[in-house]
């Protein structure tokens, strides 16, 4: 049996000794997922919150506690874990660093009764205020792949459909929307399950239009809404947080009303007329201009967009376009992959 000997109380030393630990733990790991959150993400709401939950760990850390620090003689600097060694993706930084922070807080927040009661307050509720920022950050490694590819599908109707978005995917295609409203769900759930199957083994993201609930059975990365369906929280509720979530928008004021929503991206168009969308005006001259100039996270162009008029869109500044039949009727659709993402590559997305 272990056994060791305990001091009949804590010294204030000790004490100190902790909470300066922890506080820098803490910070350092808010510090990391606000890099992500600012560089990222792009989030002016998400880098403010973090940086409020550092500033006010900061007022706790008074020189007195910092003057405790013994870093030559704390034992636990020289523990590893070979998981801390690498990381599998940014994924595992983010879970890594919100467990860090939670854990450090906890520490705080027990040995705070110990320091001052208002400390332990303040740090539990700081611990819940992490546990709210992890609930809204959306799952890094699909927002990466949402943010760094310029190229959408949306599919329609076809009898070769699977292989065609096989081809697609081949060509590098990595964003993949489902949207059918033809047919009995059973015949919807086969073909999403088939092509949720095909992205997952080309490491493609793979999306349902409309409908939360065949996304959730399917297990698809997340959904498209329009401007009438549940809402962005609602469809989160369902799918989780980690799920990503589009939005159509026709015009600013459906922009707004989007962005008060926070959706990982939004769809603007048509930039073209369209039979995809009867009866909707395109807006190349009207909504598109507005968008490029004020709409602060990713969107992509969408309606009539295909190989020929692409270069004219990328002229005026769009940086990822969504595509139905320029991909889904093409005679060569890998072909056709590749040469439109290699128009939209030297866009800097």
């Amino acid at each position: 049996m272990l056994m060791t000997t305990m001091s009949p109380s804590l010294s204030q030393s000790q004490l100190y000794r902790i909470l300066d630990a922890n506080l820098d733990r803490a910070r350092e790991g808010i510090r990391v997922i606000e890099e992500w959150c600012r560089l990222g993400l792009e989030s002016q709401a998400l880098s403010q919150k973090c940086k409020e939950l550092r500033q006010e760990l900061g007022k706790w850390h008074s020189p007195q506690i910092r003057s405790a620090r013994d870093t030559v003689h704390d034992p636990g600097t020289d523990l590893s874990h070979d998981r801390e060694l690498g990381r599998s993706s940014l994924a595992a930084v983010m879970d890594a660093n919100f467990a860090r922070v939670q854990e450090a807080l906890r520490v705080l927040e027990e040995y705070g009764k110990l320091y001052d009661l208002e400390m332990a307050l303040q740090m539990k509720s700081l611990r819940y205020g992490v546990y709210e920022l992890q609930s809204v950050l959306p799952n890094p490694d699909r927002y990466t792949t949402l943010q760094n590819h310029p190229l959408y599908l949306v599919t329609m109707p076809h009898p070769d459909l699977i292989s065609i978005v096989a081809e697609c995917l081949q060509g590098g295609l990595k964003i993949v929307q489902f949207r059918q409203k033809e047919g009995t769900d059973r015949e919807r759930i086969a073909i999403a399950e088939a092509l949720c199957a095909l992205c997952r083994r080309y490491g493609a993201l793979f999306l349902v239009n409309d409908r939360v609930d065949i996304a959730q059975v399917v297990g698809a990365d997340g959904v498209h809404l329009g401007q009438t369906d549940m809402s962005v929280k609602q469809a989160r509720k369902i799918l989780g947080r980690d799920a990503i979530i589009g939005l159509s928008t026709t015009s600013p004021a459906e922009l707004s009303y989007a962005l008060e929503q926070a959706p990982d991206y939004v769809g603007v168009g048509p930039i073209f007329a369209t039979p995809t969308k009867p009866g909707k005006a395109a807006v190349k001259d009207s909504y598109l201009p507005y968008a490029l100039a004020n709409c602060p996270i990713p969107w992509f162009a969408i309606g009539g967009i295909d190989a020929n008029n692409l270069a004219e869109l990328i002229a005026l500044g769009v940086k990822r376009v969504a595509v139905v039949r320029a991909l889904v009727s093409a005679d060569d659709p890998k072909t056709t992959t590749i040469g439109m993402l290699q128009q939209l590559s030297g866009v800097d997305n």
